[in-house]
């Protein structure tokens, strides 16, 4: 540790822990111990140039400075010790100025000193109490002096010893000035400094307020929407439902009529499980957040269960699923995640794809990244509606052949494609279709980077 630092952590410790004691204590503490060591060196200065008297009045005052040191250091008397510090020393530097040659010493020079202590070391309602009391009582002592000049003897044997106390004493002053006005400005500043980083604290804090009222905000208003999404949706079937039992009960249907009734009931059930399906996985990631389970997976065999069981879907709308996957296409990514997103994408194209549309599926390696992209010939989108197509913001729409939905699902492949550190995007054109990309990493990058480190 720098000796300077070092001698710092000293000072501090002496005169006292700056969130015990304020700052008029701490200076006051601080003088106390300057002035201790000034008159060990000024008792025998005094008594060296002919001075026995004021080198004894000197003693005294290091026995009260002392005293007062550790009564408001350890005893935490601080403002009964400021008050006895004012009323002892304007009595021993009146005392002082007697024995020291009156205007003819340094005496002016130390009520000039103690009037700066008085304001540094009292409390505010205090010192404006000392200072006319200081001034008042040197210009008596000057008026006595000038009207009554044998009650004030020269003290001083020859000129040198006045010339050595006159120094001294200056010395003495200017450096004590020097130091309360040293102290008082470096507690300003980092009082200020201080109070700037509370300032910005709390400025990041009231951000901060702010932001997650605004998530909170529109978290509230997501859920309302998706309340309200939800119990429009599940109307629909069940109110089917409920008619198909009416008819059932109340006519007498034939067997054609029954099967074009089941069979609606059954697309409207599905589309309705659908739904149900996708609401629980996005509120599985808002209640337990969206932890990916990270591992090497070859692009076929991952999505070739998939894509078979979309074909035979496709195929009920007379739509052609066509897929084709480089052999060596791997990803570095969740199963079940991919598996969804897949499945949410290429519902979407089925949905909005005509009656003997077509659909094609990729994958092909382009750098780290394994390239996905779903492509077909259907309805396509606005550029409006691509805007907030990952969104919940994102107007649900029925599909070519009535299909409809909650429009959870791109937004739930958003989520889980970050997750896994990918990215996923579009491009449409209305009456032309659509086609979206998913990139994905094809290994563990922070692995490869401990590799190229070794």
């Amino acid at each position: 540790m720098p000796l300077k630092d070092s001698l710092y952590r000293t000072w501090i410790k002496l005169s006292g822990d700056p969130s015990v004691f304020p700052l008029n204590a701490r200076i006051f503490h601080s003088v106390c111990l300057i002035s201790i060591f000034a008159l060990i060196y000024n008792i025998p200065f005094n008594y060296a140039i002919g001075l026995p008297k004021v080198a004894l009045v000197s003693l005294v005052v290091l026995l009260i400075a002392a005293g007062f040191y550790y009564a408001s250091r350890f005893k935490h008397m601080v403002n009964v010790s400021t008050l006895l510090c004012n009323v002892v020393g304007l009595s021993l530097f009146t005392v002082n100025y007697f024995l020291n040659a009156g205007m003819r010493g340094p005496t002016d020079l130390f009520f000039l000193l103690f009037l700066l202590l008085s304001i540094a070391i009292s409390p505010a309602d205090q010192y404006k109490v000392w200072i006319p009391v200081n001034v008042t009582i040197l210009i008596i002592l000057n008026l006595v002096e000038f009207y009554y000049p044998h009650l004030v003897p020269d003290t001083y044997t020859t000129r040198s010893n006045r010339f050595v106390d006159h120094m001294s004493a200056y010395v003495v002053v200017a450096t004590i000035t020097y130091f309360c006005i040293h102290y008082i400005r470096g507690s300003y500043e980092r009082e200020k400094e201080l109070t700037l980083e509370n300032s910005k604290a709390i400025e990041l804090q009231n951000w901060q307020i702010v932001r997650q009222n605004e998530e909170l905000e529109k978290l509230n208003a997501e859920k309302n929407k998706l309340m309200s999404i939800v119990a429009h949706d599940l109307r629909s079937p069940l109110a089917s439902i409920q008619n198909f039992l009416e008819l059932l009960t109340q006519h007498e249907l034939d067997e054609e009529q029954k099967l074009d009734i089941e069979n609606d009931l059954l697309n409207s059930t599905k589309n309705t499980m659908a739904m149900l399906s996708k609401l629980l996985d996005w509120s599985k990631s808002q209640l337990h957040g969206v932890l990916a389970h990270m591992e090497q997976l070859n692009v076929h065999a991952l999505f070739e269960p998939t894509l078979t069981l979309e074909r035979n879907i496709a195929a009920r709308k007379n739509i052609s699923l066509a897929y084709y996957f480089d052999p060596s296409a791997t990803i570095y990514a969740d199963s079940d995640m991919m598996q969804l997103i897949l499945r949410n994408i290429i519902g979407n194209a089925i949905k909005f794809t005509h009656m003997g549309g077509h659909i094609t599926v990729k994958a092909e390696v382009q750098g780290n990244n394994c390239l996905i992209t779903v492509k077909d010939d259907g309805i396509g989108m606005s550029p409006e509606k691509q805007q907030s197509i990952f969104s919940l913001n994102v107007e649900s729409t029925f599909g070519t052949d009535n299909e409809k939905g909650v429009g959870l699902g791109l937004m739930l492949c958003m989520e889980f494609i970050k997750a896994q550190n990918g990215k996923i995007w579009l491009e449409s054109t209305p009456d032309q279709g659509s086609c979206f990309y998913i990139s994905v990493p094809m290994f563990d990058k922070n692995k490869a980077r401990q590799r190229n480190l070794l």
